[in-house]
C-alpha cells in the first residue's frame, strides 16, 4: 500500500477510534450528526461498507480491513468484530455483540497458551440478509447464520445453521423457525 494511503487509513482510524466512537447516540440531540460521522469514517475503513449503514456508539472492528457490511446494516453499540466478518443487507444488531472470526491454535503444547508466538487461526463468519443478533449474542469462529433467522439474546453460537432459525442458548440450538408452513 502506498504510504500517503497508508497515513490517510491511520488518520481515519485515530479519529475513528479517538472521537467518533464515543459520539452519543439515539436519543440524545445531535445523534443523527453523530451517525452520519461514524458512517463517514466506517465507509473509509471497511473492506465494504453498503448503503444506509448504522454504527451504534463504541463499536470495535480493529482496522476494518476483514469487515463486510451490508446495506442498511447495523453495528451495534460496544459490539466486538475480530477477524473475517461478513454482515449480509438488513442486519439487526443489538448491544455488546462479539463476533470471533479469529481463534488461537491451541494443538500445540509445547507453546504457552497466554505467549505471543501462539499461532492464530482465521475461520471467516458469515451473517445472510435480515438476520437479528440479540444483545450480548457471540459467534465463534467459521460460524453461518442462514438469512432471515433471530440470535436469541445471549446465545453462544458454536456451529452454522440455516436460513429462517430461531436460534437461543449456551450452546445455540434451533428453537423455531420463521417459516409460517413450518410452525403449523
Amino acid at each position: 500500500m502506498e504510504l500517503g494511503m497508508v497515513l490517510m487509513r491511520n488518520i481515519w482510524l485515530i479519529l475513528y477510534y479517538g472521537v467518533a466512537w464515543k459520539l452519543p447516540m439515539q436519543p440524545m440531540p445531535g445523534y443523527k450528526l453523530f451517525y452520519a460521522i461514524r458512517r463517514f469514517l466506517v465507509r473509509k475503513l471497511l473492506s465494504e461498507c453498503g448503503t444506509g449503514v448504522v454504527v451504534k456508539d463504541r463499536c470495535y472492528f480493529g482496522n476494518g480491513k476483514n469487515l463486510h457490511v451490508g446495506s442498511y446494516s447495523q453495528l451495534g453499540q460496544n459490539c466486538r468484530l475480530q477477524g473475517q466478518v461478513v454482515l449480509g443487507n438488513h442486519v439487526m444488531m443489538g448491544p455488546d455483540v462479539v463476533i470471533m472470526g479469529i481463534t488461537h491454535d491451541v494443538s500445540r503444547i509445547d507453546i504457552p497458551m497466554n505467549t505471543p508466538d501462539l499461532p492464530t487461526i482465521e475461520k471467516p463468519v458469515k451473517v445472510g440478509n435480515d438476520v437479528w443478533l440479540g444483545t450480548r449474542v457471540i459467534l465463534m469462529p467459521g460460524v453461518e447464520i442462514g438469512d432471515h433467522s433471530i440470535v436469541g439474546a445471549g446465545a453462544v453460537v458454536t456451529k452454522s445453521f440455516p436460513a429462517y432459525s430461531i436460534i437461543a442458548g449456551v450452546p445455540a440450538k434451533i428453537i423455531g423457525t420463521r417459516r409460517s408452513e413450518l410452525n403449523t
